[in-house]
């Protein structure tokens, strides 16, 4: 499924959101950086690590269906609008 979203085309396969740019996880450091939260408090709320949350963040490691549940849960925000599927949070 291909969405394009201001200039930046996203890639969703296998429960994973790709900027084809800088293959990262775009919602969730925008999500993280707008509610203050650091990448150790993240980890600490979802039970992971700090380089578990970095490497989301820059592409290095892909979060399981599971993971993205926990991390959509916790920003309180849809699957879809974490994978970039809807705007509608």
């Amino acid at each position: 499924i291909l969405v394009s979203q201001i200039g930046i085309l996203l890639i969703y396969h296998y429960g994973i959101i790709k900027s084809r740019e800088r293959g990262d996880m775009v919602r969730l450091k925008e999500l993280r950086k707008e509610k203050g939260i650091s990448q150790l408090r993240l980890a600490t709320e979802l039970n992971t690590s700090q380089n578990t949350i970095s490497r989301y963040e820059t592409g290095e490691r892909e979060p399981g269906i599971d993971e993205l549940i926990k991390i959509a849960d916790y920003f309180n925000v849809s699957v879809d609008y974490l994978i970039g599927r809807t705007d509608k949070p």
